[in-house]
């Protein structure tokens, strides 16, 4: 049975278990889920150090079966599907016929003619598009009836090999496959949300909180902590995982998507079009974003027709902005939090360590008077000491150690310039392709 639980009147999470010492929560779909387990700052060294367990569950998931599964993914997404295996997953892009990102999200090929495809508004688009496509397939969306719970960080294999009770050794990046703990069975997909090793699982919902309280108890040995919704997002900024309606607004507001944005429900379309920031649009179609631009340029293969070909063509061959991130000088920074202790109207506040979701706060970057990118992600780092944040930038400044100034600050309240250190995208090193053949865990003590 799904576990039905609330606090307060309100949903909780069926794919974990309720927190006791938790006061406070914060909304993830329809659901709500703990702020903090321990702290923000202590769950933010977890991926670092040692590994975290947390919840996706809410996510969208898609799957597809039939003859034309593959021919219908082939026909939206910006990916090759010349190579794809069963047990394989990639990381695929939908855009609408201009190039802008309606959703994004992992598919994964569970047979020859079966595939689940996990995401925000993405799924919501391409079910969208399967209805309209007359494909020799069925679709179901089964969002409620899985769950998808994660672990990250170095020792996450450890944990996962001492859980389940065999190698996972074998799983390469981006691959998955059966495995159980106890006699519950569910698919383990070997990928990295926080830039480290880390494994994201996939079973029935009614068996998610007997794997969860399973892996939580061996995990203690390893140090594992919960992951908390205030932190659950600080690995998106140091690993580069750009996020729909927190970087960019999926491009669902134009004429032409206008049928299908009224399949969506009044909470979502709102929630998509949420801004905040001193960066000032005309219309909501400045933020919307290509895979170029957010760094995705070579995920994109002129190999096959889809939907925004045409339009991203010219852009693959001559880039005008992408990603980068940015480091705010800790100065400037500080003097926003100083502000709260001098008379006058302070500077809008920065929220610790990041901003909410549900909105996306865009900042406008400036250089020599010009606006030359925009900002989103604010987000302090604990593990480098610093304030960071994504940003997509005119190519020609994305070289590190170039010089540019964030404007912090709603327009018609006070605004203080930061400067603000061009550095790669992602910031943090990048272990998730770490070959765990020869690893071996050492406990802290020894």
């Amino acid at each position: 049975m799904m576990n039905q639980k609330s606090i307060g009147g309100l949903p909780h999470a069926p794919a974990i278990p309720l927190a006791r010492q938790v006061q406070t929560y914060t909304r993830f779909g329809t659901t709500f889920e703990p702020w903090e387990y321990t702290n923000w700052i202590d769950e933010s060294m977890s991926w670092k150090e040692t590994l975290y367990i947390g919840d996706w569950s809410p996510l969208g998931k898609l799957r597809v079966k039939g003859r034309d599964a593959l021919k219908f993914f082939a026909s939206i997404a910006v990916n090759s599907f010349a190579k794809f295996a069963i047990g394989q997953a990639k990381h695929i892009i939908l855009c609408n016929k201009a190039g802008k990102i309606m959703g994004e999200g992992v598919l994964m090929k569970l047979a020859e003619e079966d595939y689940l495809f996990t995401s925000g508004p993405g799924v919501a688009w391409a079910d969208y598009l399967f209805r309209k496509g007359g494909y020799d397939a069925e679709a179901k969306q089964i969002g409620n009836s899985q769950f998808i719970l994660q672990l990250q960080g170095p020792d996450s294999l450890f944990v996962m090999e001492k859980a389940t009770g065999e190698s996972l050794r074998d799983v390469g990046f981006m691959r998955f496959r059966n495995t159980q703990i106890g006699n519950k069975q569910f698919l383990a997909l070997r990928q990295g949300m926080a830039g480290e090793i880390g494994y994201e699982l996939h079973g029935p919902i009614e068996h998610a909180i007997e794997i969860y309280n399973t892996l939580l108890e061996v995990g203690r040995e390893f140090g594992m902590r919960r992951l908390g919704g205030r932190t659950k997002m600080v690995n998106h900024v140091e690993a580069c995982f750009p996020t729909p309606s927190v970087d960019y607004v999926p491009a669902i507001f134009g004429e032409d998507e206008k049928e299908f944005a009224l399949t969506l429900s009044e909470n979502a379309r709102e929630i998509y079009r949420t801004t905040d920031g001193s960066f000032e649009y005309t219309d909501i179609s400045e933020l919307y974003r290509t895979p170029v631009e957010l760094g995705w340029k070579k995920n994109v293969k002129f190999d096959h027709d889809f939907i925004g070909r045409a339009a991203l063509e010219p852009e693959v061959a001559n880039p005008k902005r992408t990603m980068a991130t940015l480091v705010w000088n800790a100065d400037d920074v500080a003097d926003v939090y100083a502000s709260l202790f001098r008379k006058g109207t302070p500077y809008q506040y920065m929220e610790m360590p990041r901003n909410m979701l549900g909105c996306v706060f865009a900042d406008k970057v400036m250089k020599d008077g010009e606006i030359v990118g925009v900002s989103t992600s604010r987000c302090y780092s604990y593990y480098f000491r610093q304030m960071l944040s994504l940003c997509v930038l005119n190519v020609a400044l994305c070289n590190p150690g170039m010089e540019v100034t964030v404007v912090w600050g709603r327009p018609g309240m006070p605004q203080k310039p930061i400067r603000a250190t061009v550095a790669p995208a992602p910031y943090k090193r990048d272990n998730r392709r770490l070959d765990v053949s020869q690893l071996s865990w050492q406990s802290p003590a020894s």
